[in-house]
């Protein structure tokens, strides 16, 4: 999985990243052109961006359906929103059966790419970046399909998003494969999502790797989000979040977190040198998110979390927080370390959560945060079962 997967980033690689600046403006007149072909848009065009970098004042939209957006590669085709004026977002799009690929979005003042209420939507190596590295002041999200259905993000690049760099929120049936995620909150989240397959991806230098996330109050309930084959490594990044948001309380060195979200299989991965947990499964009772304000119908407890078929390396030796330190050194000793799972201790009255831990040797840190942490111990019994695989995410079409 390491060799083939190294081997489709080097072309990501090398068109995103941290340290690559904005490029010179080529073209300062195309904003005009490129806002007419879309607000001209019908059903089957496609919308050739060439290569060149373009400045844009304001965000673009794109309400029909059917089109497609196509540049001449992520290095080539560059879409500039330093600058930016007005507009939540670099391009938002309201249509059904949208396709993207081949270019990037640097520096938009808000959302990069957003997308919502759409069936259909492919985006493909295509990569969003804030070029000044990760400040709060950057752009929440990179890509963020919300509310929409047969999503399919592959063989892209997310970098600097002060939430998520590859955000898809209450969707159903979603596919996110062989991306590159780094320098954001959250390198990958997925929240209130029904049926979704991550995989081939790589999370690095975020503050938390890969995100699944059930929160309360929205629409729907997620479920059914398998997490396989992702290299999730060095996920050390202070949180640059805006406080007060639900990623602002991962601490910093987070793998993949699994919050209040049931139904979740994660195998097969390689999560390594995450300084706090390679994995963590929590509730939102420990987060700051904790205000009992939620409908009756949302349920708090993470349940039916099988881990199986991973790779785990180092981590857990310098968790963030204050808190977290403290119970390390008094658990651990100074030379110690965290077990690979992190579990706040939080279940359901009167049934297991059945978080089933398949991975020989790996043992869970029950947080015991119910109690104020007052019994935190190294839990070897109660994570020995097993759970029905999840079946694969099938999009409507093929995409």
């Amino acid at each position: 999985m390491r060799t083939a997967l190294a081997a489709s980033l080097i072309l990501l690689t090398a068109c995103g990243g941290e340290q690559e600046a904005a490029a010179p403006v080529t073209d300062a007149s195309y904003q005009e052109e490129l806002q007419l072909a879309l607000l001209d848009a019908q059903p089957g065009d496609v919308i050739t961006i060439p290569a060149g970098t373009y400045a844009f004042d304001r965000g673009l939209s794109l309400t029909a359906d059917g089109v497609t957006i196509r540049g001449a590669g992520m290095a080539e085709t560059v879409l500039s929103f330093k600058g930016q004026l007005a507009g939540a977002e670099g391009l938002l799009v309201t249509g059904d059966d949208f396709l993207i690929e081949d270019l990037s979005i640097e520096d938009a003042k808000g959302d990069a790419l957003k997308v919502t209420e759409a069936d259909g939507v492919t985006i493909r190596r295509v990569r969003v970046a804030w070029t000044g590295g990760p400040k709060t002041e950057n752009g929440a999200y990179g890509f963020y399909p919300v509310q929409t259905t047969n999503v399919l993000i592959e063989d892209s690049v997310a970098v600097g998003a002060s939430d998520a760099g590859i955000y898809v929120g209450q969707s159903k049936n979603v596919i996110v494969r062989n991306n590159l995620a780094e320098e954001n909150v959250a390198g990958i989240e997925i929240e209130n999502t029904q049926d979704a397959d991550v995989y081939g991806n790589v999370a690095k230098n975020n503050t938390g790797g890969i995100l699944v996330f059930n929160m309360p109050n929205l629409k729907q309930a997620g479920a059914n989000i398998r997490v396989f084959e992702n290299e999730v490594e060095e996920n050390n990044l202070d949180n640059f979040a805006h406080p007060g948001t639900p990623v602002a309380s991962i601490p910093a060195g987070s793998g993949i977190v699994v919050n209040s979200h049931d139904d979740v299989e994660i195998f097969g991965n390689t999560v390594r040198d995450n300084r706090t947990a390679n994995v963590i499964i929590s509730s939102v009772y420990s987060s700051n998110y904790a205000d009992d304000s939620w409908s009756d119908s949302f349920d708090p407890y993470p349940e039916r979390i099988a881990l199986h078929s991973n790779t785990f390396e180092g981590g857990g030796n310098r968790p963030d927080g204050m808190e977290l330190k403290a119970a390390k050194l008094m658990l651990f000793g100074p030379t110690g370390r965290f077990p690979d799972v992190l579990w706040d201790g939080y279940a359901p009255e009167g049934r297991s959560p059945e978080i089933c831990i398949g991975d020989q040797g790996t043992e869970v840190l029950n947080a015991d945060m119910p109690n104020g942490s007052k019994n935190m111990r190294v839990d070897a019994e109660g994570f020995s079962c097993t759970l029905e695989p999840l079946a694969a995410v099938r999009l409507a079409e093929a995409l």
